[in-house]
């Protein structure tokens, strides 16, 4: 029993050490590829492709920075990490039995995406919750925002800001105009059903929702918290 205990020990003081230099990496290198990309692709048919190109924050336009904010996480300036108020909300609709709302930051899905992998257990999430510790800690929120714009599903087999650019706009992802950023934004709670273009009824409507946020939510910049 002695022996296991100190097993199990000296497995969690080498899992930290191991995710803590992991994370300390990926703040100053790009995030070639990530355990969805992997999954999607051995998932995937002889025809499935991995689209992926990093791009520094510099070329990613501001409005798409700004879009997926406003779709995806309002308060991402001002949390560190977790929206308790977006997670007491959430519970309380899940529990009066409405549907199923998710409550994840930015970074919890940079977390997610770049050290995880997609499922809905306790142990994962726990995991998330660490990693999402760890990036706020470490990284700055521009660098969290350059990782989440460089990595999350934005397409069937399209990852990252500048290949879902081409792929839905045939353009850099610095040239994206606002509505075609919002565009983008709209479809990522389900990136591989929607399409940002041609774009449906129903994502034409929230791509209008989320420019009128945009519109509202004032003067936008990351570069205050970037000097972690």
């Amino acid at each position: 029993m002695k022996r296991f205990f100190k097993f199990i020990f000296k497995a969690l003081v080498w899992f930290i050490v191991i995710s803590v230099l992991w994370v300390v990496a990926y703040k100053f290198v790009p995030v070639p590829y990530t355990p969805l990309m992997a999954i999607r692709a051995y998932n995937g048919d002889d025809n499935y492709q991995t689209r992926h190109q990093w791009k520094s924050i510099d070329d990613i336009s501001t409005s798409l920075q700004l879009a997926v904010i406003c779709s995806e996480d309002q308060n991402f300036m001002n949390h560190n990490g977790f929206d308790y108020d977006a997670i007491e909300k959430a519970y309380e609709k899940n529990k009066a039995g409405k549907k199923l709302r998710g409550a994840s930051t930015i970074s919890q899905q940079t977390a997610k995406n770049v050290f995880l992998w997609p499922d809905r257990s306790w142990f994962r999430k726990g995991l998330e919750v660490y990693f999402t510790f760890l990036i706020e800690t470490i990284w700055s929120k521009e660098r969290i925002m350059e990782v989440y714009l460089n990595s999350i599903e934005m397409g069937n087999g399209v990852y990252g800001a500048e290949a879902a650019a081409h792929y839905w706009f045939n353009k850099s992802a610095k040239n994206l105009s606002q509505y075609e950023a919002a565009a983008i934004a709209a479809i990522l709670p389900n990136p591989r059903n929607y399409k940002a273009s041609p774009a449906t009824t129903f994502i034409e409507k929230r791509k209008t929702w989320i420019v009128k946020q945009m519109r509202y939510y004032g003067t936008f910049t990351l570069q205050e918290t970037s000097d972690k």
